[in-house]
């Protein structure tokens, strides 16, 4: 929303408005601004959920991990998880051989991989980077 939308949403002005979302930026409470774009449009239509079981759960492992995922473009959301499963990954791509060729280079990147299951969304129902304040 602009800022004006924003200021007369909270019944101030713009300058103070704009301070204080400067000083929320400051203390972290907003970490980036972003737009959705539209993944259709954009010739990423295919999102893939890769759930992953890995071997190692020490502290070297997982920089690892973490490292190679950072690096990979297509890695649009990463989460450690409790269960059966380490890591959730939502990987934004092409098409199933753009897929494929990503998980290849991820397996051979990650050592020590005990299990790697995907599944594929056929539809994006409700998607938002909004918290519910």
């Amino acid at each position: 929303m602009s800022l004006q939308a924003l200021a007369d949403a909270v019944h101030l002005t713009t300058t103070p408005c704009w301070k204080r979302l400067k000083r929320r930026e400051e203390e972290g409470y907003i970490r980036a601004r972003d737009a959705l774009l539209d993944a259709e449009k954009l010739a990423l239509p295919l999102t893939a959920f890769m759930l992953i079981k890995a071997q190692q759960h020490n502290s070297s492992g997982y920089q690892q991990f973490v490292a190679i995922v950072h690096a990979m473009p297509e890695v649009m959301g990463c989460y450690r998880m409790v269960g059966e499963y380490d890591y959730l990954l939502r990987i934004g791509v092409a098409d199933m051989k753009s897929y494929d060729a990503f998980s290849k280079r991820l397996v051979n990147a990650i050592l020590g991989l005990l299990d790697v299951t995907s599944s594929f969304a056929m539809e994006e129902i409700k998607y938002t980077t909004a918290l519910p304040l």
